[in-house]
């Protein structure tokens, strides 16, 4: 919870921001509602997002907005709407807790930007090969899915 959630002594919001082509590959089976169950159990999911390139099927976009989240189709580079979304949820205030679901290290620098304004952060693997050793060294917490 962010300094602000904890002084308040409010429920912490969260937000789950979901590495598409990174988690949703054939050697990780990964469950869309694992991954809300994550954020779920930390406070009040306020944003839930999965961003995807233009390669996404239809079928996976679909399963995502059942499942409560809101998909992002970039064209350009999935990493760096994410990590600039990351970055502008922390320092606006929406959220006391980042949960990001992903195996690349190239999220390292906006969860330490979010541990600076005080937000608790979550890296979420989405299995134990998939772990990224840069993403649970600067995240406040680390869970590996099927774990």
């Amino acid at each position: 919870m962010g300094l602000l959630g904890r002084l308040l002594g409010r429920t912490p919001r969260v937000g789950l921001l979901v590495d598409g082509p990174n988690v949703f590959r054939p050697e990780f089976d990964v469950d869309l509602a694992d991954l809300r169950a994550v954020a779920e159990d930390r406070g009040r999911v306020v944003v839930a997002r999965c961003y995807f390139d233009v390669n996404a099927t239809p079928g996976l976009l679909q399963a995502a907005e059942a499942h409560g989240f809101e998909t992002v189709v970039t064209s350009g580079d999935v990493d760096v709407r994410l990590a600039v979304d990351a970055t502008a949820l922390t320092c606006e205030d929406v959220i006391d807790q980042l949960v990001v679901a992903s195996r690349d290290m190239d999220f390292k620098p906006a969860l330490e930007a979010a541990n600076r304004r005080g937000v608790h952060t979550v890296a979420v693997a989405p299995g134990s090969y998939g772990r990224s050793d840069a993403l649970t060294a600067v995240a406040d917490e680390a869970v590996t899915l099927g774990d």
